[in-house]
């Protein structure tokens, strides 16, 4: 095999793929392969379902692209089921998780500017993955890996994880937001506390700041919930989610609560590929399966199933696992 002339920022698994098939992966000597991965929680319906398959060979039929100068009526469909499902007012649609926390990360700063020209801090909670682009990387993870790409995004804070001595402390007025990660999911599946989500909400309140929740991971299903934030009383300001939303193509999605729908104005922030017709199609497809009701019966026994083996592992191996961590299909 000849040198990969790709950058190396991954680490490839050395298998020759040719196919897959539901929950499988099959090599080129039709080997097959439980995906664990999923796409990285993107192919929610698994390999070559039906739904998406029909949908991809009929919308690629008429376009596969026009620009947002044009509604689309995927587009609509599919921002009107989200709304639906969430509570939220209007959509903007992105390519990935890491573009919709920016748009997000500007309308709060927008909406604190019109407030103060102070209130433009922002909180995010230590361990949490909010993305890679510049934006992402100064929202998440640990000072280590923020300090390689140096200087970052000023003017957001790190709160400890699950600590309301530390959120308290650098909780203002000056704030104009928090994300949140419901469940954290690069660092290792760390649920947040209910005390520390109920005194975000005290706070967010008491210092007029949104409260954004990052659904990128746990959206769609992934949790048992369309959304994590449905587990918890919680309502947030805003939404962002992507992964399984496409259907397998680039697909992110910043979902906007009343009244902070008109704070981004015609020319504040657009996208050259977000909403494309033919991943908004793909994402109607993943809808269509999604609110059955054979398939969220079918889903509940599958993830009550795994919950109980793995606390059955758990038990029977106090040595090796000090506790189960998670909801749905995410656990640790």
């Amino acid at each position: 095999m000849m040198a990969s002339r790709l950058l190396d920022v991954y680490t490839p698994i050395p298998l020759n793929l040719k196919r897959g098939e539901g929950v499988y992966l099959y090599d080129t000597d039709d080997n097959a392969y439980l995906d664990t991965y999923a796409g990285i929680a993107v192919n929610a319906l698994g390999h070559n379902h039906p739904a998406i398959k029909k949908a991809l060979s009929e919308s690629s039929q008429r376009y596969l692209h026009v620009s947002n100068l044009f509604r689309t009526d995927s587009e609509e469909l599919l921002a009107n089921r989200l709304c639906q499902h969430s509570g939220a007012e209007k959509v903007f649609f992105a390519n990935s998780g890491s573009e919709v926390n920016e748009a997000a990360l500007k309308l709060a700063r927008k909406r604190g500017r019109e407030i103060s020209t102070e209130k433009t801090e922002i909180l995010s909670v230590s361990s949490a993955f909010h993305g890679r682009t510049s934006g992402g990387v100064a929202l998440s993870g640990t000072a280590e890996k923020r300090a390689m790409f140096a200087p970052i995004l000023p003017g957001i804070t790190h709160i400890n994880f699950n600590d309301i001595d530390d959120l308290n402390t650098k909780m203002t007025h000056n704030v104009c937001a928090i994300f949140l990660e419901l469940i954290h999911g690069s660092s290792g599946i760390y649920p947040l506390s209910e005390t520390f989500i109920n005194e975000v909400k005290r706070l967010a309140k008491e210092n007029d700041a949104l409260i954004i929740i990052d659904e990128v991971q746990t959206g769609l299903m992934r949790t048992g919930t369309m959304f994590a934030f449905e587990h918890h009383d919680i309502t947030p300001d805003i939404i962002t989610t992507a992964k399984a939303l496409g259907g397998g193509l680039p697909l992110g999605a910043m979902l906007v609560y009343h009244p902070h729908e008109q704070i981004l104005k015609p020319g504040d922030h657009g996208t050259t590929f977000g909403g494309n017709p033919l991943a908004c199609a793909l994402g109607n497809a993943v809808f269509d399966v999604l609110e059955t009701q054979d398939f969220q019966q079918n889903l509940m026994q599958r993830m009550t199933y795994l919950k109980s083996r793995l606390e059955a592992i758990v038990s029977d191996y106090p040595a090796l696992f000090s506790e189960l961590r998670g909801k749905g299909y995410m656990w640790g």
